[in-house]
């Protein structure tokens, strides 16, 4: 089987390189500056320098603009600039926007970042506030005078119905939570790094709305994260191992709203993300059981439950009993919940960490990984292949 087919971005571009600030809850910087040393230090893993960047790409939540970024960093001319939408639903798009322009011609090398004070600075927790109307907003006059005001809110909806369709408890949701928790511990730049939880302590931990408990939320962090796409033969010149866009894509599922999709025939799903999985094993060529490690988007435990289902890695309301099964190394680097919470930008650099072979967590010959990016919102994803990648 070829790793690129003629309908798709597969191996017309690769990561290469990765770079982060570490990962704090009072990071004493602004957030252009975590912006800045993030990208640095991924062109400096790459090899590169400033002076080789042509292209940058970030989410439309970010507060450091491109251009500034730019100016900041030391890079001169940009031949291309963009922004993605939808909170940790831009994670993997950013890469996916990076390959299209490289795949177009239009850039050659693209720098995707994330970086905020998302926990000494504004808090995502803290609840929506102030908002002017727009139309983007009317959908949540549907649900704010009802009490739900925050993202763990707008989830509990969903794993209620999930657990009361599937004749389950909130237990199930700990089965992730531990299994992210015990990677953190030996992850040296995870927060919760030597600190790992027992399914009793995930059962014991407050409700902060039920059926979620604390330790079914991820956390607050200050940090920065960036990664750099080239294209496939100009990768294999650099400094380190590339690792090939397999696929990517961007899904939105019929009536979606950006969390708060209460008005759907079923809630226990996340067909956003089933929309992304079509076009990725489409893409790809590849099926779950060719996946050899999973880094899925884990703000709060149930969605991912939800996906592993939505990929086919198990049937619906199985997803507990599959992670305690141990079949799919799951979140190696600690998610969200462990490590820290980027926007799902720091599970990129743990998949290209996986391919290269460097991961704290290594899993033996990982040649194929899965990522996702923020669900309950429109959302996208990417599978990543070492290079030599699907067919070997």
């Amino acid at each position: 089987m070829s790793l690129r087919r003629a309908d798709t971005l597969g191996g017309r571009a690769a990561i290469a390189g990765i770079g982060a600030t570490e990962f704090s809850k009072d990071s004493g910087r602004s957030e252009l500056r975590l912006a800045v040393e993030a990208v640095q230090a991924a062109l400096a893993d790459a090899g590169l320098t400033p002076a080789d960047v042509d292209g940058l790409v970030t989410f439309t939540m970010d507060t450091s603009p491109e251009i500034t970024v730019a100016q900041a960093a030391g890079i001169g001319e940009l031949s291309f600039f963009s922004r993605v939408h939808y909170g940790g639903g831009a994670a993997c798009a950013t890469v996916q926007q990076a390959a299209l322009a490289i795949a177009a011609g239009v850039a050659e090398v693209v720098v995707c970042y994330r970086a905020f004070n998302e926990r000494s600075g504004r808090r995502f927790g803290s609840g929506v506030r102030h908002r002017e109307p727009t139309a983007e907003g009317v959908a949540l006059g549907w649900a704010l005078p009802f009490g739900l005001l925050t993202p763990a809110s707008w989830v509990a909806m969903a794993a209620r119905r999930y657990l009361h369709t599937h004749g389950l408890t909130p237990e199930v949701f700990g089965q992730v939570a531990v299994v992210d928790r015990r990677h953190a511990a030996t992850n040296p730049a995870a927060y919760f790094h030597g600190r790992p939880i027992t399914l009793e302590e995930h059962a014991a931990s407050r409700w902060i709305v039920e059926p979620l408990r604390l330790l079914d939320c991820c956390q607050e962090t200050d940090g920065g994260q960036a990664v750099v796409v080239t294209s496939l033969s100009r990768a294999r010149t650099l400094r380190r191992p590339p690792v090939v866009v397999a696929a990517a894509a961007q899904g939105a599922g019929r009536a979606q709203e950006q969390m708060t999709s209460f008005y759907r025939d079923d809630l226990t799903g996340l067909p956003e993300m089933g929309v992304v999985a079509r076009q990725l094993w489409r893409g790809s060529g590849l099926t779950p059981a060719e996946i050899d490690v999973a880094i899925l988007y884990d703000h709060f435990t149930p969605f991912v439950l939800m996906q592993l289902e939505e990929f086919g890695f198990c049937g619906p309301g199985e997803g507990g009993d599959f992670v305690a099964a141990g079949a799919l190394p799951l979140n190696t680097h600690g998610g969200q919940l462990g490590e820290a919470y980027l926007h799902g930008m720091n599970g990129i650099a743990e998949a290209v960490r996986q391919l290269r072979g460097t991961a704290a967590n290594q899993v033996p010959g990982a040649r194929r990984a899965l990522v996702t990016a923020g669900t309950g919102v429109p959302t996208s994803g990417l599978i990543l292949t070492a290079d030599g990648g699907a067919d070997g």
